[in-house]
């Protein structure tokens, strides 16, 4: 991608050139810092007092010019004022033509405050930026130290960047006024006499966005959305904030979310009943982990096509997909009466290519505006968690049985059922209602511009505090240390155009990450996919009481994001809270096994519900943070970011499933500890990785 210091020179506001941050003079103060220490000539505590002081001088030029120009749209707005209420008292009450110019003349108002918010993003972007790399070259926790020290401090303006109460007050005035010259047409109310409703101009709603983004900590909407993995870009402009409203249609978001509820449905709906199907057909109650993990199987490949096919097309992918998914349910339904194990895993295999995610996903960063990206992204993942737990919930439901026609309807063959009928309802609903957008093809040879760019860094870090935690000391964009050129190469500006381009974009935090979510992916699909063996040999549960704790497990995963999100994520670093969850899951893995004492039912709920809920607080923080640090050149293209998440995840289901399916081979009384043995190997890599990778960083 192109180095900071060019981004933050183009988009510039020529006029205020002056009083930007100097990213490209504070850059060659570390280095030169790095330098004068390398040699002897200058020690640690001079450098810290000295980089201190021209972080001090910085903030405080813009500052103060954002005062200045906080007081120059002050008196325009107060001579605004004047106008009209000489407009409004006059003799022959009030001409609606002036107050047409004078609505205008508030707007205009309106998009410089816009501009000079905008200039305190880029700005505080770019000293995020040189305390991480400063923190990154010395090795030295000097953003902690120089937050504290100034986060509260009365002689400190750090904090005034992000308070702004300057601006609350001009947003306030521009919107009275603004509400008080709408279409009234004379009317003798004022606008406090009315009910509160909100003011519809977009001018207010982009500097409400933009002050949100400046003021915004984490929270439950922010930490969920970013479980999507939607990678973006970063540095905002002006012109970018909103997406044109024609690519936007409120159906078709609807309809990618319903995909994602239907998809995650499909998936685990047939787990409670996926041994009795195997055993009803000659297989052993073991092959449920074939049949579970064929869906996974085929969608590591269909994540690759989809996510080509969604550089061209968000509608033709989607029936493709529909089309697929009901096949695919279709022969997974008739291969009772066929008396076929392998119409059974075909069909699922055709399941697993009809997995529309990348599409989903991909229509998000593209077709949503900026202002609501953040809430669909949540609505993504809301949906994802709803139908892992609505899936097993359903198949709890289906335990009845009826012939008609020689096809026969039980609790191993409504699932495919009733999910065929679904995505035929689907199917209907997307060819009716559906609207394509306007779509320019990707070339990997020329940066994309797509609307995934609009969103910007503030979404990724100054929504979370400044505060910045030790994780987000690896500078993924511009921090090479010889970079003190201006420029870029071309190169470094372009997608990812293979999944070995993408992996050697990977700097060692993010494969631990990635390691990470591999390892809760596992685990979570041993415990998962194998529940419906291991309850039934040593508690003898029915199919019924498996999909109710299957159910309960999944409608976890929103509470305790909101906890997550809301609580724990303030309180404290995205460090400590992913390897405290690591040790979690590795607790459940633990008292998950089966030793010298009898196997209780106590034992495997209350394992496995640690396991799994250990297991999704560490995936949202593992997303929220790799969503941060996942170099920009992954936030496009087909090869991106949330694709390699996709396959790390995917993979490591298949792999659980195929364990689960040899581990049968040895005997369904030592399933459990078997299954169990890889998972825990893993979780201990994944916390050793974690220690080593982030320790070293100091």
């Amino acid at each position: 991608m192109v180095a900071f210091g060019k981004k933050l020179k183009e988009r510039q506001i020529q006029e205020w050139q002056g009083y930007y941050i100097n990213y490209k003079l504070m850059k060659k103060r570390v280095k030169h810092y790095a330098q004068q220490i390398e040699l002897g000539t200058q020690d640690r505590r001079h450098v810290l007092k000295d980089f201190s002081r021209t972080l001090d001088n910085q903030i405080e030029k813009i500052v103060l010019f954002l005062l200045e120009q906080q007081g120059i749209l002050a008196s325009r707005i107060a001579k605004l004022g004047e106008q009209s209420d000489a407009i409004q008292q006059g003799p022959e009450g009030p001409e609606f033509s002036k107050i047409s110019e004078l609505r205008e003349a508030y707007r205009a108002v309106g998009q410089d405050l816009l501009r000079l918010l905008f200039f305190v993003e880029v700005n505080a972007i770019g000293l995020r930026k040189i305390l991480k790399k400063f923190d990154k070259r010395f090795r030295y926790r000097f953003t902690d130290y120089y937050v504290k020290t100034r986060a509260n401090h009365p002689y400190s303006q750090l904090q005034q960047v992000f308070r702004h109460v300057g601006v609350g007050a001009v947003v306030g005035a521009l919107s009275r006024n603004l509400h008080e010259l709408q279409d009234r047409q004379g009317s003798y109310l004022s606008i406090y006499d009315e009910p509160t409703l909100p003011l519809q101009d977009p001018v207010i709603d982009s500097i409400r966005a933009a002050v949100d983004r400046l003021t915004h900590s984490t929270n439950f909407l922010n930490f969920l959305g970013q479980h999507a993995l939607i990678m973006q870009e970063e540095l905002p402009a002006p012109a970018d904030e909103h997406v044109d409203d024609e690519r936007y249609h409120f159906i078709s978001l609807l309809l990618n979310l319903a995909n994602t509820f239907l998809y995650m449905v499909n998936t685990y709906i047939i787990v409670p009943t996926a041994d009795d199907y195997s055993t009803n057909l000659g297989a052993a109650p073991t092959v449920c982990g074939i049949v579970i993990g064929a869906m996974a199987v085929a969608q590591v490949f269909s994540s690759v096509y989809f996510s080509a096919w969604s550089n061209r097309s968000y509608f033709r992918p989607l029936v493709f997909s529909s089309i697929v998914l009901f096949l695919g349910n279709t022969m997974y339904a008739l291969a009772y009466d066929l008396n076929s194990i392998w119409i059974l895993i075909i069909g699922r295999l055709c399941c697993g290519f009809g997995s529309a995610r990348a599409v989903n996903r991909r229509y998000i960063s593209d077709c949503v505006p900026l202002k609501i990206r953040m809430q669909a992204s949540a609505g993504f993942v809301s949906a994802s968690a709803l139908g892992m737990a609505c899936g097993p919930a359903l198949a709890g439901l289906l335990q009845i049985k009826f012939t008609i026609y020689k096809l026969t309807f039980n609790q191993d063959t409504l699932p495919g059922w009733v999910m065929a009928i679904a995505w035929l309802i689907y199917l209907l609903w997307l060819s009716i209602t559906f609207k394509e957008p306007s779509h320019d093809i990707e070339d990997n040879n020329i940066p994309h511009q797509s609307n995934a760019a609009e969103n910007n860094e503030l979404e990724k870090g100054l929504q979370q505090p400044l505060l910045i935690s030790s994780e987000d000391k690896v500078d993924e964009d511009v921090d090479q240390d010889n970079d003190d050129s201006e420029e870029a190469p071309e190169e470094s500006r372009l997608a990812a155009n293979s999944i070995g381009s993408a992996y050697r974009l990977l700097t060692p935090s993010v494969k631990v990450q990635l390691l990470i979510y591999f390892m809760l992916k596992y685990a979570m699909e041993i415990l998962l996919s194998e529940s419906s063996v291991i309850t039934t040999y040593y508690f003898h549960w029915t199919t019924s009481t498996v999909s109710i704790f299957l159910a309960c497990l999944g409608l976890t995963v929103l509470p305790v994001n909101i906890v997550v999100g809301s609580y724990i994520s303030n309180m404290f670093e995205d460090r400590q809270i992913l390897l405290v969850s690591e040790i979690m899951v590795l607790l459940g893995i633990l008292f998950s096994f089966h030793t010298i004492f009898p196997y209780s039912q106590p034992q495997y709920i209350c394992s496995g519900l640690v396991m799994f809920v250990s297991a999704e607080v560490l995936e949202g923080v593992n997303l929220s943070l790799l969503s941060r640090v996942m170099s920009s050149r992954l936030s496009r293209g087909t090869y991106n970011g949330g694709l390699l998440s996709t396959e790390a995840g995917t993979i490591a289901r298949v792999i659980a499933d195929a364990t689960i399916t040899l581990a049968g081979y040895v005997g369904v009384s030592k399933l459990l500890n078997i299954t169990l043995l890889p998972s825990l190997f893993i979780c201990i890599a994944s916390i050793v990785a974690t220690c080593y990778t982030y320790n070293s960083l100091y």
